[in-house]
Parts: structure tokens; sequence; C-alpha cells
């Protein structure tokens, strides 16, 4: 299937983990870059284009990536090599790779880019990884099947999601420790964080709702169902300024927009595909799912 992106409502790619990010050395505006699993591969595609422009080896399975902050960087948990790939943006390839323990998921890099958080799905934890040595800070346990992850504002809290406990652990970045153990929805897949950083959204592909949690205080503040309940929303993405979030519904293969202040769907858009949302390929968090991969998205 060729991935579609709208220009005007810019959805995400089917069944893709993307990032956007400006390739100055490469071309002259963003591009996306997404994990291809069972290709082994990353394409680098241009949202000016709708185009592929480059494809780039990996290891094997690669689901999540991050952007570096200075953008010269991509970062990809390549499942069955229990490693992060480290992805050089200027050459186009994978340098080297990285020690992230088994079966890393998705990956979140702290705010000045030196440690990688990932979610290792097969053995129930939460590892840090330092970047620059390589050494692995913490593999802590969290619940079963975590997927999400997510990092507070300041950096010092790991939010990670376990989809078979329907949890979210919050773990302190500096000592490892989990903090918190908060219930959200069944099967929670996501955790993204409102512009302002004071409230973290948790999807429930199961459950069909968000539960909202204050970052500050990390107590549940309530939860909205998505349309009549019976969708998958999977990943969120929001507008800059906070006003508007956007959800995707899984095989759906459409976007929910949802007001944030009223937590109310607004409007619903029709996608190419299922299970990603981007607002804007110019943002680093860009968060679409991998092709070729299990229609659960994982």
């Amino acid at each position: 299937m060729k991935p579609a992106i709208s220009p005007s409502r810019t959805l995400a790619l089917p069944l893709l983990l993307a990032i956007g990010l400006t390739l100055a050395a490469r071309s002259a505006g963003p591009a996306l870059y997404v994990s291809n699993e069972v290709a082994n591969t990353l394409s680098v595609i241009s949202p000016q284009t709708d185009s592929v422009v480059a494809t780039i080896a990996v290891g094997k399975r690669p689901r999540g990536l991050a952007a570096s902050p200075d953008r010269r960087t991509v970062y990809v948990a390549l499942g069955q090599d229990d490693a992060l790939g480290v992805i050089d943006v200027a050459g186009g390839k994978m340098t080297r790779t990285i020690p992230a323990g088994r079966d890393p998921e998705l990956v979140v890099l702290s705010p000045d880019g030196t440690v990688a958080y990932v979610s290792n799905e097969e053995i129930a934890h939460a590892s840090a990884i330092d970047l620059a040595t390589g050494k692995i800070l913490f593999s802590t346990p969290v619940g079963v099947e975590p997927e999400g992850v997510g990092l507070s504002r300041d950096g010092k809290k790991l939010y990670v999601t376990a989809e078979t406990n329907n949890t979210v652990s919050v773990v302190d970045t500096k000592t490892g420790q989990v903090l918190h153990t908060l219930h959200v929805g069944e099967n929670p897949r996501t955790v993204a964080f409102t512009p302002d950083g004071s409230r973290a959204w948790v999807s429930a592909e199961a459950g069909g709702n968000v539960t909202l949690i204050d970052v500050a205080t990390d107590s549940v503040l309530g939860q909205f169902p998505i349309r009549d309940g019976k969708t998958k929303p999977v990943r969120i993405a929001f507008s800059p300024d906070g006003r508007l979030a956007y959800l995707t519904e899984g095989a759906a293969a459409s976007v929910s927009v949802v007001d944030v202040a009223r937590q109310a769907v607004i409007d619903s858009i029709r996608s190419a595909g299922d299970h990603g949302a981007s607002h804007s390929p110019r943002t680093a968090n860009g968060c679409t799912r991998r092709t070729g991969g299990p229609t659960r998205c994982r």
C-alpha cells in the first residue's frame, strides 16, 4: 500500500511509526522517517512530494523512533537485535548500534538528548541507556507488555503504559524507581503530553477512551470516551496551541479531532490507513506506525 499524506490535514501514514525532522544536508525541507518492521529498513519520505526519497538498511524488527535535539541523529529501536540503531541523518545510514535491553519497543530521548528510554516489551521492563557510553543506567520492572513511553517536560519522570495490566508506571529517571502505578483504560497504548506539560493523555485501544493524568501530582483526573467508546484510539498528537488533540482509531482508518477543553470529539477525518497521527511533519514528534507488521501495531 502506498502511504498517503494529506497536505491540508497532514494525516499519518498507515501502519507506521514515524518522526518528522528537517534534513538540511539531504533535502531542502522536512522529512518523515518511517520504520518498516518486515523489510528491516527505514523509509525517508518527503511530505512536500509524498514520495520516498531514501531507504536506509537497519537491524532486525525496527520499531520506535526518536530524533536527537539537533536533528542530526535518529535512533530506532531494533526489537530482535535488543539494540538501538544510530542513524546519521546527513550520511543517510546506520553507523552503529547501542545495547538497549531485551526487545525494545518504543523510545524517547531526554530533553538534552543524552539518554534514551525504551519499553522492553518481552521482559516487562523500562530501560535507560547512556547514548555516549552505551551503558544501561537502569532496567526497571513495570507492567506486563509495556509499550508507550513519554517523558515529563522537565525530564524527571518517565511514563510507561502496560497493555496487559491496564496501567501506567511513573518512573524516576534519576533512580529508576517506580514512583506510582496508575490504573487507566483497557489496553493502554500511548502517553502524550499537552504542550504546556501539565497533563498526560493515555489512549486505551480496547477501552475506547482516554485517561487524563495530572503530571504534578501523578493523579488520575478522569476519563472520557472517544465518540461512542467503541473506537480503538491508539496514537495521540496535539496542535501546537494545545486546543486540539488528534487520535487515530485503529482499523477504522480515521482520526478523531478532540476539543481539549471540552474533552469532546468535534470532528472525524478519514485516513488512507490506520494507527498513526501527526499534526505537522515539521514537528519532531510525529507518531505513526510501522509498515509490514501485524495489524495490532506493536
